[in-house]
């Protein structure tokens, strides 16, 4: 597994923009995918954003196409989620996770997972 520290996120009202980051440390290359995901009480854990670190391919849910954007800074083996355009829908812990995956945005193939951070929009 690689320790992931995740940062960022907040309260914001609708329409307005928040960014994530998370920097991986230790053994990165034992993964060649890094994600965000998210859960809202009493839901499940689903998909956002996720790319393969060799090429940068950004994969998103549907939900939140044309709103949020994946990036990677390579030298500093860290991952950012720039989250525009919020709804009060995209309100839940945010979670950063690395691993070896054939399905980007299916959290099952992730073995390395951050704390979390919660990201509250109100309408």
């Amino acid at each position: 597994q690689v320790p992931l520290v995740e940062s960022g996120g907040g309260s914001v009202q609708a329409g307005g923009t928040l960014s994530l980051s998370c920097r991986a440390s230790g053994y990165t290359y034992s993964y060649n995918a890094l994600g965000w995901f998210r859960q809202a009480p009493g839901k499940e854990r689903e998909g956002v954003a996720a790319l393969y670190t060799s090429d940068d391919s950004p994969f998103y849910a549907n939900s939140v196409l044309g709103r949020f954007v994946i990036s990677q800074d390579k030298a500093r083996n860290t991952v950012y989620l720039q989250m525009n355009k919020l709804k009060p829908e995209d309100t839940a812990m945010y979670y950063c996770a690395a691993g070896q995956v054939t399905r980007l945005l299916n959290p099952s193939e992730y073995n390395s997972w951050g704390q979390g951070t919660q990201v509250t929009v109100s309408s």
